[in-house]
């Protein structure tokens, strides 16, 4: 029974052994027909391998391609250039952006303004960033981040690339990171960054602290440094100028003591621009809020942390390299409305005014009661009554006296038709520019309260003020400033009026001979000239000056010259001829020339007064004979000439018995009538003319040092005024004008914007001229792409970060930009870093720190595809920017793997 049972269960194993090897059969079976790739069944694995993929196709492409292909710039960089790429792995979806430059940096360069902060930081060229899009944009997670460097690091080793790759972590305002290089097979570089925001140990703000915290990361403990370390040691220093103090303290010393309280309190404050041109209209925001200096100390080794000491304590002149830097203010490169005022915001508003003028008839409309106008007028406001007696009382008073028009004035000027700086209209038209908002309702009040202080001068015989003194009108100005030198002038008239009329002019009498006793109005003899007739000396009468006559005068006269010589069948040549002449009398000159030659003959006159008009047919060497051979011009010979007519019916009498030209009453009636009756198109059409031109003559007395580019900006500003403002003397459409005009203005405030900083440069670096020029054509090179005619405002987020290097003989005149603080500055803050320049700390310290080992010595010295053996390679290195209360550390270490 018991050898049947065991062969029985031997039996049932071995069926049930052939039955498992089925199944183990088929199982293998099954697993054949659904085999997986396990090389990237993972999806980190994929990730990896993505990573992977991007990076060799960079790598393949290159620089130039990638640029073809739509690698954009880094803003502030010209030769870093960035592309990227999104991934994503699992939930999280990640940015990869590689940085690379168009041409390689020199050697010792990461003090140059074209390197980026990661460069500088961690001593790389070209490098990639793996962050996730999220609004941190940092990794948070110690897991992930080491995953995700890992992840590149592996793509990056499959693909035999050596860039560097980083991974922001912690906190965003820490600017922490973890990098990692692998050069080669043999060496890998790890990096490591982070911040102190707050509570920088004392230790840490000295280099010799700073020093010792780098010698820690490759030693075990403070008591195992070595002796001596060679650490190589390169740092920059920056230093901002303080604040322009133009509050009390700007007051002597001796002399703020002896004030009281409240007189110190009541003392005007001094404003940078005091002294400029434009000061007596506006003060302008100083352009320059202060300068940077950069002091570089190049590389030098050291081998005791004693060392680091005699560096902080040396001063900034021992500096390799001094750089300065201007603060400029964001308003240069602001366009919105608002955020300049100066002559072009004013004149802008001027143009409104010009445009809002059309087909209105009379200043007085807008000068009534706006009351009950709409509210869309609600914005044209007058000051009050005081502030237009002020007004009236600095362009009427005493002290202003008679203008004499002195500064030389630009060859456009004359073509721009306004009126001089310093004339009654063109501080008129200054004065509106500032009065209210320069609304055409204050426009108009103001106007007619000038013309009322005009008609009392002229009542009372008070001279005009700010008029120029000599008898003669500019017909190269508007129409306004001619007529108020006519006033100017027949007020002058009107007061010398007296019964002996001609008083003060010679009469020839005690020249004549015995034989000329009826002679009169004799000036002298001409030389060289003797009457045809008598064969008697010639003599020049005194004769009056040419009628005083403004542009529309002329062209009256010239009007009814040549309707008058059309009636006749003649043409208007008198009238030219008078005109080119100089006198617009003839008559009375040939009376007066008759009575200073009784003998005279018209053709003696025609030899005198018109010499072109007598040809003469005598010989060169034939000086024989008289009287002397010659005739009268054709056109003077013509029948019925009317020069000859006038000859004959011109009676002699000396200008002392003739009638003025100019009935100083008549003329000044006239002129005023013109003034109250002026339209308003035509008063701001030149008012906009003199208004340009005033204030474009004041900016350019301003003393900028002769800067090159700025002058010749200021010819060319002078050139489009010119050409903008010839439009308003036409009888163009005023929706058109008013577009160009608007232009205008915008050029003109760039240009006015560019003389403010010229000038504030200027004074400010007065003792460095060579280095204010470089400076302002820095800025002017970086500005210049603004200076459209567009009225839009231009976007402009680029930077100006071009810095000037600083002469060994400027350095003095630098330095003064730091005056030693004062009593009162001392205490704000507390010193707690060293290196001073004349008592000023740096804002900012940033040291680089680094050892480097030959490769054929030591524990680096196999050998490596990335450098010679006779190579030194950087074992460490470490970046150190810092602040008072702020430090920010940067390390790079090499491993030999």
């Amino acid at each position: 029974m018991a050898s049947t049972s065991s062969s029985r269960y031997a039996k049932h194993r071995r069926i049930g052994e052939d039955e498992e090897a089925e199944d183990e059969q088929e199982e293998a079976e099954e697993e054949l027909e659904r085999f997986d790739d396990f090389t990237i069944a993972s999806s980190w694995e994929r990730f990896i391998s993505e990573i992977e993929a991007i990076c060799r196709q960079w790598l393949a492409d290159g620089p130039k391609i990638l640029m073809q292909k739509g690698a954009e710039g880094v803003a502030s960089f010209e030769n870093l250039y960035m592309i990227k790429r999104e991934l994503k792995h699992g939930k999280r979806v990640y940015s990869m952006e590689y940085h690379f430059m168009k041409s390689a940096k020199g050697k010792n360069s990461y003090w140059e303004d074209d390197t980026h902060s990661m460069q500088l930081s961690f001593g790389v060229d070209e490098f990639l960033i793996i962050a996730p899009l999220s609004a941190s944009g940092v990794v948070l997670d110690d897991p992930e981040s080491t995953k995700l460097l890992s992840s590149v690091a592996i793509a990056l080793s499959n693909c035999g690339s050596n860039w560097p790759a980083f991974v922001p972590v912690h906190d965003p305002s820490r600017k922490a990171y973890i990098g990692i290089q692998n050069l080669g097979t043999i060496f890998t570089r790890r990096f490591e960054a982070d911040r102190i925001g707050s509570h920088v140990p004392i230790r840490l703000m000295h280099l010799e602290g700073l020093h010792e915290l780098f010698l820690s990361k490759f030693v075990l403990s403070s008591t195992d440094f070595p002796a001596r370390v060679k650490v190589h040691f390169s740092m920059k220093l920056t230093y901002k100028t303080p604040e322009y103090d133009h509050d009390i303290e700007t007051l002597d010393s001796e002399a703020t003591g002896s004030l009281t309280e409240n007189e110190v309190a009541s003392h005007p404050r001094k404003q940078w621009d005091d002294d400029c041109p434009w000061a007596e209209w506006y003060s302008a925001e100083d352009p320059v809020k202060g300068f940077e200096l950069i002091a570089i100390w190049g590389e030098r080794a050291f081998e005791e942390t004693l060392e680091m000491a005699e560096v902080e304590n040396a001063s900034s002149y021992d500096a390799d390299s001094w750089f300065l830097h201007p603060v400029v203010s964001q308003y240069m490169v602001d366009d919105s409305i608002g955020k300049f005022v100066g002559f072009a915001s004013q004149l802008h508003l001027l143009v409104n005014a010009y445009e809002s003028s059309e087909d209105a008839q009379f200043l007085e409309d807008f000068a009534a009661d706006a009351s009950g106008q709409d509210n869309s007028k609600t914005t044209a406001t007058v000051p009050p009554p005081s502030v237009i007696d002020r007004v009236m009382k600095d362009l009427f008073s005493d002290e202003a006296g008679n203008s004499n028009y002195s500064e030389a004035e630009n060859k456009y000027s004359r073509a721009m038709r306004g009126a001089p700086a310093d004339s009654l209209f063109g501080q008129f038209c200054l004065h509106a520019l500032w009065f209210g908002n320069c609304n055409i309702r204050a426009i108009a009040v103001l106007w007619i309260d000038f013309v009322r202080e005009i008609r009392w001068c002229w009542e009372e015989s008070e001279r005009l003020p700010r008029m120029k003194s000599s008898s003669s009108i500019d017909l190269s100005s508007c129409l306004i400033h001619q007529k108020l030198q006519m006033l100017a002038i027949c007020i002058e008239r009107k007061k010398s009026l007296n019964p002996e009329k001609g008083a003060g002019q010679k009469d020839g009498n005690s020249n004549t001979t015995a034989v000329n006793k009826t002679r009169k109005g004799s000036a002298g003899v001409v030389p060289n000239m003797m009457l045809l007739s008598s064969f008697q000396e010639m003599h020049a009468p005194y004769t009056q000056d040419a009628p005083l006559m403004t542009e529309d005068m002329h062209e009256e006269r010239l009007h009814a010259a040549e309707a008058f010589g059309s009636a006749i069948g003649l043409s208007g040549q008198l009238e030219r001829d008078v005109l080119s002449s100089g006198s617009s009398a003839p008559c009375l000159d040939m009376s007066a020339f008759k009575a200073a030659n009784p003998d005279a003959v018209f053709e003696d006159f025609i030899r005198w007064h018109s010499p072109g008009d007598w040809v003469s047919e005598d010989k060169a060497n034939d000086n024989s004979g008289w009287p002397p051979k010659g005739k009268l011009s054709q056109r003077m010979s013509e029948h019925g000439n009317m020069w000859r007519k006038i000859w004959n019916n011109a009676l002699p009498l000396p200008v002392s018995e003739q009638k003025y030209l100019l009935d100083p009453v008549r003329e000044g009636e006239k002129v005023l009538h013109y003034l109250e009756t002026l339209r308003p198109q035509q008063l701001l059409g030149q008012m906009v003319c003199a208004a340009f031109k005033s204030s474009a003559d004041i900016l350019n007395k301003t003393t900028y040092g002769g800067f090159k580019l700025m002058k010749t900006k200021m010819e060319q500003l002078y050139a489009t005024m010119a050409s903008t403002l010839k439009s308003l003397q036409g009888n163009s459409d005023i929706n058109d004008l008013a577009g160009d005009l608007k232009r205008l203005c915008q050029v003109f405030e760039h240009i006015e914007k560019l003389l403010i900083l010229a000038a504030s440069i200027h004074r400010k670096l007065i003792d460095a001229p060579r280095l204010a020029h470089a400076i302002f054509d820095d800025y002017f090179n970086y500005y210049l792409p603004k200076m459209g005619t567009t009225l839009e405002s231009i976007c402009y987020e680029k930077e100006f970060t071009t810095k000037e290097k600083v002469g060994i003989h400027e350095r003095d005149a630098v330095s003064n930009l730091f005056p030693p603080p004062t009593a009162n500055q001392s205490w704000r803050k507390v010193l707690s870093m060293g290196n001073l320049l004349n008592g000023h700390e740096p804002m900012q310290r940033e040291i680089i720190f680094s050892v480097q080992e030959r490769i054929s010595n030591g524990h680096y010295s196999s050998p490596t595809p990335l450098c010679d053996d006779d190579e030194q390679i950087q074992t460490q290195r470490m970046y150190i920017s810092g602040t008072s209360n702020d430090l920010w550390v940067a390390l790079s270490v090499t491993s030999w793997d």
